[in-house]
């Protein structure tokens, strides 16, 4: 089943899962259902699962979805333009690499004013730009953070990296190839209900339970995932179970911080429901970035 073409995550993504796909991978249904010919994501963020089993297994259909219209933008724009995609970030990263300090400064947030003003008045004519713009400022950002303010504006500060790679021309071109059959939507995950069926695998990954009072600060979208959120996407795991599809879903486990906090274990009381060690990269102090448990959770 190998396909001999590895491709990787072309940004950095806060809540990436590159840290845990080891243990997410020993969980993959294909070895113990043969039956399992489709693959669907319904948050796809930065696609780490996604491109490790686009790597590793021939799927006869693949779904992803995500709320994030610009991530979508750039998913569709390496599918369908990589070619024009890789030539405009070629430009802009060698504008970037000759620039002093202060004027890659007064550069990024030309661009970062540029995206937020494409994003609000954008239309078909400038995906592209849009595209170029998103992958530059997230190589480019402090800690390839995608936050945006309650008005949907990008509002990260300019990171320290003075030669980030911009433009990765080998990998963005293997993620085109692979893509094509990859059928990629834009909007709230119950979209990809009727996609999902018994021979489905499907991987969630939602705005994690905030595990700290100042965990929130990351919004990756202007809609809020509260715990009314969680418990709508408890449903929706219900339905897509009873479905017959093979489940996998991540989350942030609550006993990091309240050893009595059972919201995820008494949601999912009727599911697998594993601990697994991680680390927490966000904070800006590396100090804090503390040994933590997150959950994966199955309904095999």
């Amino acid at each position: 089943m190998i396909t001999n073409i590895n491709i990787k995550p072309f940004i950095k993504w806060a809540g990436g899962k590159k840290q845990l796909l080891s243990d997410i991978r020993q969980k993959y249904p294909f070895n113990i259902d043969n039956k399992i010919n489709k693959y669907c994501e319904p948050f796809v963020g930065g696609g780490a699962v996604l491109f490790d089993i686009l790597s590793n297994y021939q799927v006869e259909k693949i779904l992803i979805n995500d709320i994030n219209k610009e991530l979508i933008n750039v998913y569709n724009q390496i599918k369908e333009n990589v070619s024009e995609l890789i030539i405009e970030l070629s430009k802009i990263q060698n504008k970037f690499w000759k620039m002093d300090n202060e004027t890659q400064k007064k550069f990024y947030y030309k661009r970062r004013e540029e995206f937020n003003y494409l994003k609000v008045n954008g239309d078909e004519k400038v995906n592209i730009k849009k595209a170029v713009l998103f992958i530059f400022l997230n190589k480019t950002c402090f800690n390839g953070l995608f936050r945006v303010n309650s008005k949907g504006l990008f509002n990260v500060p300019k990171g320290s990296s003075k030669k980030p790679l911009i433009c990765d021309e080998e990998n963005l071109n293997a993620i085109s190839k692979k893509m094509k059959k990859v059928s990629v939507i834009c909007g709230d995950y119950k979209k990809c209900l009727s996609f999902i069926d018994k021979n489905t695998f499907v991987y969630l990954d939602p705005p994690y339970r905030p595990i700290s009072l100042t965990a929130s600060f990351t919004s990756y979208s202007e809609n809020l995932f509260n715990d009314s959120e969680q418990y709508r996407l408890g449903l929706f795991i219900d339905k897509i179970n009873i479905k017959g599809a093979k489940v996998i879903l991540s989350n942030s486990d609550p006993k990091n911080i309240n050893k009595k906090d059972n919201f995820f274990d008494d949601m999912y009381k009727n599911y697998n429901i594993d601990r697994i060690e991680a680390k927490r990269f966000i904070n800006c102090d590396a100090t804090k970035r503390s040994d933590i448990t997150e959950l994966l959770i199955t309904n095999y």
